[in-house]
C-alpha cells in the first residue's frame, strides 16, 4: 500500500500530530481491533515523523563529534604547552628597556648592553614561549587527526549512506561535492590524491591548508576528511546545507513564505519595516546618534555611573540600594497564611482546574472517549500532580484508594501531551493576567524577562548533555516569566542549545494574551545576531551584560567622535562607521525569515541566532 508524502507544514497546520501522539503507547492488541486502513494510516504518519527524529539524532550526533574532536585537542595541546612552557610576564616593559638600553649605547656588545636587563634564559624563554603560541593551530590540528584517524573516521561510511546533504547556496556546493567524493571512495585504499581530483576552495580552511596539501601537491586523503567534517558542521549549523528527511535541520526554505516575492510590500509594511535598505539603514544611524549624543549630555549629571581613562574596564556602575519592604506585606503574608493555611497543592491545581477551564484542553488521541467526565477530570488532576510534582504515578495511586496505576497509566497516554500541556499552561496565565486588580497590582505590563535552569537528568534520556558551566549532565529548562511570578512560556531544551534562539522562539510563541514589546535576558541570551532580530521583529531586547565594564560604543560615522566629549574613553580611537553596503545584500533575505507566523509553524528559532 502506497502513502503520499505529507509535508510537515501540512502535518502542523492540520494537526496530525496529535492525532497519533498516543499512538507509541498503543499495545499491538489494542491496534489489532483498528480498521486496517485507520492502523496503516496511523503508523505511516508515525514512522515519518519517526524517521525524521531519527534524522535529526544523527545529524546532531554528527555535530556534536565535530565539536568534541576540536574542544578536546585544543584542551589537550593547550595544557601540554602550559606544562612545558614557562610564561614570561612583563615582555612589553622588557622590549621598553631593551629599546631605551640599544638607543643609550648603540655601539655596545649584546652581552653587555641587553643581557644585563634580559638575561639569556629569559629571552630563550620568551623565544620559546612565542614559537609555541605560533604554532598552537597546527599542533591542535595534528591532535584532530589523529583523534578522527584512529576512532572517529569508522562512523563516516555509515553516515554518509544514511545521510542526504543539499545546499540552496551555490557557495558551498563545493563542500556537497566533497562528500560525494568521499562516498565514491569508500572502499578505495588510497592514501594521496591529486588537487585537481577533489575540491580545495572552500573546503580546505586557509590555517590548514599547509598541513593537508604536502609540498608535491598532493591531498592527504585523511586531513581532507576532517577538513570537509569540520566544513559540514559549520554550514549545517547555520542552515547552508540541510538534510533530506529531516525536520530540524530540513530545507529552510520551506517554512518562508511562498508568495514573498509577489506580497513584498504587504509583508514589509505588515513588520513596520521599508522594503530600502537604505533607508531603513539611514534611519538606523539617525537613531544611533540621537541616542549617543543624549546618552553624553547625561553622563555628567548621573552620579551612578563613571567612565574611566585607564585600565580594560572603563565603565564602572555604583549598585543600587535595595528598596525597603513595601508597608502591609508582612501582614498580607500573615493573612494568607490564617485564612489558607496547609493549602495542598493538589487543592490549589483543582481550583485552577475549576477556574480556567485547563482540563478541557486535554484530548483524547482515540476514537471516542468511554470514561464519564468527572471520573476522567479526577484521573487527569491525580495525573498532572503526579508528573508536575514528579512524585510519579505509582506513589498517586497508591495513596488513592479508588483509582489504579493502570488507569492513570491510560489516562497519561491518551490524553497527556505536549500541546495540550501548552494549551493548559496559556489558559491559567491568561487566567491570571486576566483576574489581576490593577489598584493592587498595576497595569499589565509589556515586559517580560527569561532565563534558563539546569535540571539533572539520567544518561538515558536523549536530551541529557554535559552543562559547561554548571557541571553534572542535565538538560536545560528555558524560562519566560512575567514580573517574577506568572510564567507565560517553558521550553526544554539541552545544555549546549542557544539561549537566544530559546528566548525568540518564547517571544513568538507564548500564545497568552500578554504583548511582549521588551525582553530582560542576562549575557547569555543575547548577541548581535539576537538583537537584529530583535528589532525586525518588532520589540526591545534589554540585557544585562555581566561584561559591561568592557564595553566599546559603536558609532554611525566616523566624525561622530568629536561630538561626545563625556564619552571619549568608551568611544573607539578608530571607526569605520556603520557599513551599509554589506547589509543592504542582506536585507531581502532577512524580511522572509522574519515573515514566518510563529503560532502555525513547527519551525524552531536556532537558525535565527546560529553562527554564520
Amino acid at each position: 500500500m502506497l502513502f503520499p508524502e505529507i509535508s510537515y507544514r501540512s502535518r502542523a497546520r492540520h494537526g496530525s500530530i496529535r492525532s497519533f501522539a498516543g499512538l507509541p503507547a498503543r499495545k499491538p492488541r489494542r491496534c489489532a481491533g483498528m480498521y486496517r486502513r485507520a492502523s496503516s494510516g496511523f503508523y505511516a504518519v508515525y514512522l515519518m515523523a519517526r524517521e525524521a527524529q531519527l534524522t535529526d539524532a544523527m545529524v546532531d550526533l554528527l555535530i556534536e563529534t565535530g565539536h568534541k574532536i576540536g574542544s578536546r585537542s585544543k584542551r589537550k595541546v593547550v595544557g601540554d604547552i602550559a606544562k612545558d612552557i614557562e610564561r614570561v610576564y612583563g615582555k612589553e616593559r622588557l622590549l621598553v628597556e631593551i629599546a631605551s638600553a640599544s638607543i643609550d649605547d648603540p655601539s655596545g656588545r649584546i652581552c653587555d648592553v641587553i643581557f644585563p636587563i634580559a638575561g639569556k634564559d629569559k629571552l630563550a624563554a620568551i623565544i620559546k614561549e612565542s614559537q609555541a603560541k605560533g604554532a598552537l593551530d597546527r599542533r591542535i590540528y595534528k591532535v584532530m587527526r589523529r583523534s578522527w584517524a584512529n576512532h572517529y573516521r569508522r562512523m563516516l561510511p555509515s553516515l554518509l549512506s544514511a545521510l542526504e546533504f543539499r545546499s540552496n547556496n551555490a557557495v558551498w556546493r563545493p563542500v556537497l561535492a566533497a562528500l560525494d567524493w568521499i562516498r565514491s571512495k569508500v572502499d578505495d585504499g588510497c592514501r594521496y590524491v591529486p588537487p585537481h581530483a577533489v575540491p580545495v576552495d572552500e573546503v580546505i580552511p586557509a590555517r590548514w591548508r599547509s598541513s593537508v596539501i604536502d609540498e608535491e601537491g598532493r591531498v592527504n586523503r585523511i586531513s581532507y576528511e576532517l577538513c570537509v567534517l569540520a566544513q559540514l558542521r559549520d554550514r549545517i549549523r547555520s542552515k547552508e546545507i540541510w538534510v533530506v528527511g529531516a525536520d530540524r535541520y530540513r530545507n529552510p526554505d520551506d517554512d518562508l513564505p511562498k508568495d514573498f516575492d509577489a506580497r513584498r510590500e504587504a509583508y514589509y509594511t505588515g513588520l513596520n519595516l521599508t522594503a530600502d535598505a537604505r533607508a531603513f539603514s539611514s534611519a538606523i544611524r539617525e537613531e544611533l546618534a540621537q541616542e549617543l549624543l543624549l546618552l553624553n549630555a547625561n553622563i555628567p549629571r548621573n552620579d551612578k555611573v563613571r567612565l574611566l581613562w585607564r585600565g580594560e574596564n572603563r565603565i564602572s556602575l555604583t549598585p543600587f540600594k535595595p528598596l525597603p519592604e513595601p508597608r502591609g506585606l508582612a501582614s498580607i503574608k500573615t493573612e494568607i497564611g490564617q485564612r489558607w493555611p496547609m493549602t495542598g497543592l493538589l487543592d490549589v491545581l483543582k481550583e485552577a482546574a475549576l477556574d480556567t477551564g485547563l482540563l478541557e484542553a486535554f484530548e483524547t488521541s482515540a476514537s471516542r472517549v468511554a470514561l464519564p467526565k468527572t471520573a476522567l477530570d479526577q484521573r487527569l488532576l491525580l495525573c498532572l500532580y503526579g508528573l508536575g510534582t514528579n512524585a510519579g504515578l505509582k506513589r498517586i495511586a497508591g495513596a488513592t484508594p479508588d483509582v489504579s496505576y493502570e488507569e492513570l497509566l491510560h489516562v497519561h497516554r491518551r490524553f497527556v501531551h505536549a500541546a495540550a500541556l501548552k494549551e493548559a499552561c496559556a489558559r491559567v496565565a491568561n487566567a491570571t493576567l486576566a483576574i489581576r486588580n490593577a489598584a493592587v497590582w498595576g497595569d499589565a505590563g509589556t515586559a517580560c524577562a527569561s532565563d534558563s535552569t539546569k535540571f539533572g537528568a539520567w544518561d538515558r534520556n536523549l536530551m541529557t548533555e554535559w552543562h559547561a558551566r554548571y557541571g553534572g549532565r542535565g538538560v536545560m529548562i528555558y524560562w519566560h516569566v512575567e514580573r517574577r511570578a506568572t510564567c507565560v512560556y517553558s521550553q526544554l531544551k539541552r545544555c549546549s542549545s542557544s539561549e537566544v534562539a530559546s528566548m525568540i522562539e518564547g517571544v513568538l510563541r507564548h500564545c497568552t494574551d500578554m504583548e511582549i514589546q521588551r525582553q530582560y535576558v542576562d549575557s547569555h541570551g543575547q548577541s548581535a545576531v539576537g538583537f537584529a532580530f530583535c528589532r525586525l521583529l518588532g520589540f526591545e531586547l534589554a540585557p544585562r551584560l555581566k561584561a559591561i565594564a568592557r564595553q566599546k560604543l559603536a558609532l554611525p560615522d566616523v566624525g561622530m567622535r568629536t561630538r561626545l566629549p563625556h564619552l571619549q574613553p568608551i568611544s573607539p580611537v578608530r571607526s569605520t562607521g556603520m557599513r551599509s553596503s554589506s547589509n543592504m545584500t542582506r536585507w531581502s533575505n532577512m524580511q522572509p525569515r522574519c515573515r514566518q507566523k510563529p503560532p502555525t509553524r513547527r519551525r524552531s528559532c536556532a537558525g535565527l541566532a546560529a553562527p554564520r
